[in-house]
């Protein structure tokens, strides 16, 4: 039986251990060796790379994506796309998400993966129809985790909507590395045999378990793994490229990945890991295994950034008072799948119950949309006392996107000539502060490369 591998260092990977803090400057050099390797695909856009681009790295990431594809025409890029909210963390209108699909496939990505935090498949309808459309591969993701709520069954139902709404694969998102190797099993039997498409296993190494459950998928007829290369593997990243194949290849599996040419990636990436180390980018904490996380369910690209806030507010002392009140704040909720951006609303949240000494002194107003239910439909009930205390009666029942009207145009009408194509729009669209500041040093740099020339000339 063969199984296929993703490889995740350029996205997955940096953001769960360097919180997406990797320019393209600096693995350039790689890329035509990356194209070489025999992945089913590279997962090189998409989560939290489009903002960090922006607001961190100085990078149009349309730019990135464009010029990855330059240098990779043999490999299926691949990105992931939040459904409802994009690359953003609030939901969109239609007209929005279709245009940021059609500019993402038109750039470069071959496949999307398509996640709602809450998976309420209203919300993944628009994305998945898009994708199709326009000539992409749809793969729809469950994001999974554990809870009163969430079920084999839940789960199944989810792929099946996913299925119908015209997705060419599913994958089982494990974002926070709480599947253990026999719900592993059940899990990817039961999408295969009920479901009838194949299935991706996306994990991550945080709490220990993804060798086992991993190989448990393999036994239970797992298509693809999601794996990062060594020296950007383990802790809160996903399981190690090397290690997989070497594993699957001994038990009879065919792995059609070429080991010299990820040898030769790992080895371009080892002194990029050391350097992070140095600088602090990098902590040890993220790299470390966390049986704790069976507990909090914090994914990967979650804790870097935790520890990230805690770090600014000199506050690292309450990380874990920090880490025990999300889930607290997660069963208040309706037990949501800690993924973006309700990973992002349930963290912040905690923050700051455990920093004003007081829960829910503070709320903010992601909580307060996410309790109106302009995310979608909670998977479970949320504590109405809260609900009350935050919102009153306020609450939404429809799909909230139903209620946006097209924005696209209006958009483009407001940014003017700042943006010098859609896909400008659709960046301050997104994160209209951020993009505006880097629209703003882009044309700096611009006129001073200009000047530069004059007086070089």
């Amino acid at each position: 039986m063969k199984i296929q591998l993703t490889e995740t260092v350029l996205r997955d990977a940096n953001q769960s251990l360097i919180a997406t803090r990797l320019p393209y400057s600096e693995f350039e050099e790689i890329l035509p060796v990356l194209d070489q390797c025999g992945y089913y695909s590279v997962e090189c856009w998409g989560g939290a790379t489009f903002d960090s681009c922006l607001r961190f790295l100085g990078e149009d990431p349309w730019e990135r994506l464009y010029k990855i594809r330059q240098k990779m025409p043999n490999t299926k890029l691949q990105m992931l796309l939040r459904g409802q909210n994009i690359l953003g963390y609030k939901h969109y209108p239609d007209d929005i998400v279709r245009k940021f699909v059609e500019h993402s496939i038109k750039n470069g990505i071959d496949i999307i993966r398509i996640f709602d935090a809450l998976n309420d498949t209203r919300n993944l309808r628009v994305a998945i129809e898009e994708t199709v459309k326009q000539g992409g591969i749809a793969s729809g993701a469950i994001s999974y985790t554990a809870s009163p709520v969430h079920t084999l069954d839940n789960f199944v139902m989810v792929g099946r909507e996913m299925k119908e709404m015209g997705v060419s694969s599913l994958c089982i998102k494990d974002m926070s590395g709480i599947m253990g190797p026999q719900e592993s099993y059940d899990l990817v039997s039961a999408l295969k045999n009920e479901v009838g498409l194949p299935v991706i296993l996306h994990t991550h190494s945080t709490t220990g378990l993804a060798f086992m459950t991993c190989l448990k998928a393999a036994e239970a007829g797992v298509d693809v793994i999601d794996t990062a290369v060594s020296c950007f593997s383990g802790g809160s990243s996903q399981p190690s490229t090397e290690t997989i194949a070497y594993c699957l290849r001994q038990l009879g599996f065919e792995i059609p990945v070429d080991s010299e040419n990820i040898k030769k990636v790992n080895d371009f990436f080892v002194p990029l890991r050391d350097k992070y180390l140095a600088n602090g980018v990098l902590d040890p904490l993220v790299m470390a295994t966390d049986a704790d996380a069976l507990n909090y369910q914090v994914p990967g690209g979650m804790i870097s950034n935790l520890i990230s806030q805690l770090k600014q507010q000199n506050s690292m002392d309450r990380f874990s008072d920090v880490l025990l009140e999300v889930p607290n704040v997660r069963r208040d909720l309706g037990y949501p799948p800690l993924v973006t951006p309700t990973s992002q609303i349930v963290g912040a949240q905690a923050v700051m119950n455990v920093l004003a000494g007081e829960r829910y002194k503070n709320v903010s107003n992601e909580v307060k949309a996410y309790l109106r239910g302009e995310y979608g439909k909670a998977p479970g009930e949320v504590n109405k006392e809260v609900q009350h205390k935050i919102v009153g009666d306020d609450v939404i029942t429809e799909r909230y996107a139903d209620r946006l009207e097209p924005a696209f145009e209006k958009m483009k009408a407001e940014i003017g000539e700042t943006a010098r194509r859609d896909e400008d729009v659709l960046s301050y669209i997104a994160f209209p502060q951020v993009a505006e500041k880097f629209f703003k040093e882009r044309a700096e740099r611009e006129t001073k490369i200009v000047k530069y020339n004059i007086v070089a000339i």
